[in-house]
C-alpha cells in the first residue's frame, strides 16, 4: 500500500510539473520594439549629454538625428530652436510625448542647453 501512495505521489508530482515554462522577460528581447525603444533612448541620453556648448543646429541634427518634436519662434532680439529627443518612457501607449523627450535648446543657432532647465530659462512669448 505504501509503494502504491508513493507511486501515486510521484507520478503526481511529474505531471504538475511537467506543465511548467521559463518566461523570458521581453523587455530585454533583442527582437522586441520596446528593446530597441530602449536602446535608442538610452543613446539619445548618451549623445545629448556629449553634445559641445557650440554645438549647432545642423550639427545636432547631424549627430542625434530627426528629433521626436521641434519648436523655433524669435524675437526683437533671437532666434530660438528646440529640438525633442525621446529619452524616457512614461506611457507605455506606443506613442512619444514631450515629457518623455528631453530638451535641446539653440539661442541663434548656437547650443545654449539640454534638458528642463534651458527650456524654462528661455522666453516663451514673443
Amino acid at each position: 500500500m505504501l509503494k502504491k501512495s508513493l507511486l501515486a505521489v510521484a507520478l503526481l508530482g511529474s505531471l504538475t510539473l511537467s506543465g511548467c515554462i521559463v518566461v523570458k522577460e521581453s523587455s530585454y528581447d533583442s527582437d522586441n520594439e520596446k528593446y530597441e525603444g530602449q536602446q535608442a533612448e538610452q543613446r539619445n541620453r548618451a549623445a545629448i549629454a556629449a553634445l559641445p556648448p557650440s554645438l549647432s543646429v545642423n550639427e545636432a541634427l547631424s549627430r542625434l538625428g530627426t528629433p521626436a518634436f521641434s519648436d523655433s519662434w524669435k524675437n526683437e532680439q533671437h532666434n530660438y530652436q528646440v529640438l525633442y529627443y525621446r529619452t524616457q518612457r512614461k506611457h507605455a501607449d506606443g506613442m512619444t510625448t514631450r515629457d518623455e523627450c528631453t530638451a535641446v535648446v539653440f539661442i541663434d543657432n548656437t547650443l545654449a542647453g539640454t534638458g528642463e532647465m534651458a527650456l524654462d530659462r528661455i522666453p516663451k512669448n514673443s
